[in-house]
């Protein structure tokens, strides 16, 4: 039997007039939420207020770097191939690709016809040059690692292009959908920053790095022209502040900003607005960092992993919006998902720690506002693993220097990602040894070899095996825990229709503001 739990009172205080809400964490009936895609026609001429948490002043809109304005991305650039809801790839500037026998060499042929906003045809030479520029160190790439297996990218003709593989990788399509990846023209690296030229649904007109921006519809679209007419961003710091903007009817959409449960209700139950559900679009880790004193011995993680069970972090903390984790990181809605048995027993997770001479340890457990979900986690899981005599200290750290000060340098915080990225990507991006983005440094030979094993395998059945024996050396190996994936509870106006997401990434052709009846 799960453990028992105190039930938290969660109070939110009046929000832009709405009337103060008091909940149990537990008590509180499901969200209900509609289907904002299917609520009516969108109307012409529309120009919709988008808010967004205000970034660096380094913003930029060139899509390879760290610090670009994430929201603009899907409106001004397209991609090779991108993912579909499932998880598979799809086309976008290509209309279709295959590889050599041995998967290190893979072919894309362009759709003909494009342009970028500037009118120049798009080529193969601008797909050579976006991943040149994507490799290029003095850019500083988050996709650039995922990518290093490329040895060369050749524009076999205007049409087509080729990318030579150093090792074979049956997933390589996969890596092309990372939002880094957004197709820019060639030698445009200077300036692309603050000209957005893509060939997306939408033309910049207007943007200020951490600041307002706005974008104007591209007839010239090669899937049709968008919805609406333009889009006006605001950059807003504080997430309460912007679900104020959103009940005072200044905005009619809040991007990237994920309401936790009480919040949401009061978005939902407020004249004019309402909550869109993205399901499981949310996957939060609690990784454990292997090189530390407190988590390098296997048995102190397994002992981390046995004491809680996921399905009461979920009730608790997310009030079930959203599907347990059981410690496996690829997200069920995946089609390489598979279920591992992972036991709850905070019995053998005392057993285990007494056999590592750590039975009734003491150490922090680090969180903060970044998210609005990460403190309930870290209560809810710290609460459960008290009954195994583990005292976790809840230390919370300031939003702004919560990814600069504590990820990947102290030993247990919460953490997130999106659930957007193909499989081949989630697992060798995040727990290959010495990936940069491995955020609890876990390093396992045979888990690499597993991975190079899958890659070199062009039979998808058997490919697809791999992936799932690698999940289940995660679950029983691995440094990162994945509690829950969570629904990721987005605020809009009642006007919104065509609105849908998959990861963080908006539809922006159908995105639209409801017509007269």
């Amino acid at each position: 039997m799960p453990p028992s739990f105190g039930r938290r009172s969660l109070l939110l205080g009046m929000l832009g007039g709405a009337a103060a809400l008091s909940l149990s964490a537990c008590g509180a009936p499901p969200l209900t939420v509609p289907d904002v895609a299917a609520t009516g026609r969108a109307r012409s001429g529309a120009r919709m207020r988008i808010a967004r948490p205000a970034a660096s002043a380094a913003e930029t809109l060139d899509p390879a770097s760290a610090l670009s304005a994430y929201e603009y991305l899907g409106a001004l650039y397209n991609r090779v191939v991108r993912l579909d809801r499932d998880g598979e790839v799809v086309a976008d500037l290509a209309t279709d690709w295959s590889s050599n026998a041995d998967a290190t060499v893979w072919t894309f042929r362009l759709r003909d016809g494009v342009r970028f906003h500037d009118g120049a045809p798009l080529t193969a030479r601008d797909v050579r040059y976006t991943f040149g520029h994507i490799s290029d160190p003095d850019v500083g790439s988050p996709q650039a690692g995922p990518l290093a297996i490329v040895e060369e990218v050749v524009a076999v003709d205007t049409l087509t292009v080729r990318f030579v593989l150093s090792t074979p990788n049956a997933e390589f399509p996969s890596l092309l959908t990372a939002y880094q990846c957004y197709v820019i023209p060639e030698d445009s690296a200077e300036t692309i920053g603050r000209t957005g030229i893509g060939t997306g649904p939408f033309v910049l007109e207007r943007f200020t790095a951490a600041g307002a921006g706005a974008v104007r519809a591209n007839d010239d679209h090669f899937a049709g022209r968008p919805a609406l007419d333009g889009i006006d961003f605001f950059s807003i710091q504080d997430a309460t502040a912007r679900v104020n903007a959103l009940l005072a009817g200044q905005v009619d959409l809040l991007a990237q900003t994920n309401l936790d449960n009480p919040t949401a209700r009061v978005v939902a139950g407020s004249a004019g607005t309402t909550v869109a559900r993205i399901a499981n679009a949310q996957w939060y880790t609690m990784p454990m960092l292997a090189t530390s004193e407190e988590y390098a011995d296997p048995d102190v993680r397994r002992a981390m992993r046995l004491v809680y069970d996921p399905t009461a972090v979920l009730d608790t903390a997310l009030q079930g919006e959203g599907s347990p984790g059981w410690d496996n990181p690829v997200p069920p809605h995946l089609s390489a998902w598979t279920e591992v048995e992972r036991p709850y027993d905070p019995d053998e997770a005392r057993s285990l720690l007494r056999r590592a001479g750590r039975e009734g340890f003491s150490t922090r457990l680090y969180t903060s506002s970044y998210d609005p979900n990460f403190t309930a986690i870290a209560t809810a899981y710290a609460e459960q693993a008290a009954q195994a005599g583990i005292d976790l200290r809840i230390t919370n750290v300031a939003a702004e220097s919560y990814y600069t000060q504590v990820w990947m340098a102290q030993p247990l915080m919460v953490s997130y990602w999106f659930t957007g990225r193909p499989v081949d990507q989630l697992l060798n991006q995040i727990f290959r040894s010495g990936s940069s983005y491995n955020e609890s440094a876990w390093a396992n030979e045979s888990f690499d070899a597993l991975l190079d094993a899958a890659r070199a395998d062009t039979n998808d059945d058997t490919r697809r095996e791999k992936y799932r024996d690698a999940q289940r050396m995660i679950v029983e190996d691995g440094a990162c825990l994945t509690p829950v994936f969570g629904d990721r509870l987005v605020g809009l106006s009642e006007e919104v229709v065509g609105y849908d997401e998959y990861g963080f990434e908006m539809d922006y052709l159908a995105l639209g503001l409801r017509g007269n009846a």
